[in-house]
């Protein structure tokens, strides 16, 4: 009797042992399988809950799968939420893969300023302007890229920036670009005024007289009998101004073919410091003469400029006479390399600076504030910069400083 009690507590506990290693086994099969089912975004699964064993269990499975099912959905109102918001918006947003050209999404926006139905990849913008194509690839956060593309009815020329974002542990870039043809139609059309306003000036200025002069001496000549005292206007004194007027005609003239007849650069490959110091050392003597010190710091080791040394030299001779005119006592020029790779240079002076309504004339053609100058030497220096795909620009005018930065790109 003990025995055949004990032979079936033992046939019990065996049954439960066994029992508890299968339910173990398919318990740890049922989460591995929601797991992977959820691993591939797979919600479409359901555990019974209406009987077995495992009814609680699976029911818990089962509510943790809605969790994920209700996430992903919010997730995905979201994600649709935020692209009709995107597509509102009046610039272009690309994102790209940073390793590659692959494009991961694109505005409405895009699309349409780029003329394209779809934009899966950067090199589809090589059939539009290799030029653009370029941009988007070389473009960094916290600088900007300018590019062109022309279709059958327009021009548009592009500001291109870009920031960096970090999409399911992987790299990417957001290109924002933004059509800017209209801004720099606008601008040129102020430009082309105010140069035009400027060239009807300084040419009446300078032909009134003339023409007054002129017409007095003939008139006078053609009163005045043969062998009458002469009583009329001094005619020597009248040719001498008709004549200085026209070498300041002449000048003006010459001045603005200067401007307009800029030739392309030659460039090489020179070290920076050289060039300051040649400039330094041709300047040595109108710097003293005018108790100017003059000190240039580079502040990265050994910068490299591929540029034409003539016209770069042109524009260094130019920064530092204007700051002479200005009445600076001391000038400073600083050079880095940044992270962009772009050379920056900086032309610090402490003379007079520059007065708030100045600040927007001073690089327009012949406008000027000095009583003997020309007013095309920052005209000029802002030519010769984008000749070299560069720029300049007025950072600071105070007190203290009146600085112009010029970056070589």
């Amino acid at each position: 009797m003990t025995t055949c009690i004990l032979i079936t507590a033992g046939a019990v506990i065996a049954t439960f042992i066994i029992s508890g290693i299968f339910f173990t086994a398919r318990t740890r099969n049922k989460v591995a399988y929601m797991l992977d089912a959820l691993e591939d975004n797979e919600t479409n699964f359901r555990f019974r809950e209406d009987k077995g064993l495992g009814k609680k269990f699976n029911r818990t499975l089962n509510r943790l799968r809605h969790i994920f099912e209700k996430e992903k959905e919010e997730i995905r109102e979201q994600e649709k939420y935020y692209g009709q918001m995107l597509d509102h918006v009046q610039t272009g947003i690309v994102v790209i893969d940073s390793n590659g050209d692959h494009v991961e999404y694109c505005n409405a926006k895009a699309l349409s300023m780029l003329g394209m139905a779809t934009f899966s990849n950067v090199r589809q913008l090589r059939r539009i302007s290799p030029s653009l194509a370029e941009a988007f690839s070389k473009v960094t956060e916290g600088h900007e890229e300018k590019a062109s593309c022309s279709n059958e009815s327009s021009t548009m020329t592009f500001s291109i920036t870009a920031s960096s974002a970090e999409l399911r542990g992987r790299n990417m870039k957001i290109v924002a670009f933004n059509d800017i043809s209209s801004d720099i139609e606008e601008n040129e059309a102020a430009s082309w005024t105010k140069l035009i306003r400027v060239l009807t000036h300084e040419i009446m200025n300078t032909v009134t007289p003339i023409a007054s002069l002129s017409e007095a001496l003939a008139r006078y000549a053609g009163d005045t009998a043969p062998g009458e005292q002469n009583s009329g206007p001094d005619i020597k004194a009248g040719l001498e101004t008709i004549a200085s007027s026209s070498k300041g005609l002449i000048k003006f003239v010459d001045s603005y073919r200067n401007l307009t007849h800029i030739p392309a650069p030659e460039k090489k490959a020179f070290y920076l410091k050289e060039l300051v110091e040649k400039v330094m050392n041709l300047m040595e003597k109108q710097l003293k003469d005018s108790g100017i010190s003059c000190t240039y710091e580079e502040k990265s080791d050994d910068i490299l400029l591929y540029a034409d040394m003539g016209q770069i030299s042109q524009i260094l001779i130019n920064m530092l006479r204007n700051a002479a005119q200005a009445g600076a006592t001391r000038i400073e020029i600083s050079a880095y390399i940044d992270s962009a790779e772009s050379i920056v240079m900086n032309i610090s002076n402490n003379g007079t600076p520059i007065s708030r309504e100045s600040r927007e004339e001073i690089f327009v053609p012949f406008f000027t504030t000095k009583p003997s100058g020309t007013g095309i030497g920052l005209s000029i220096s802002r030519q010769i910069m984008r000749l070299h795909n560069g720029s300049i620009r007025l950072s600071r005018s105070d007190k203290d400083a009146t600085v112009f930065t010029l970056i070589f790109r």
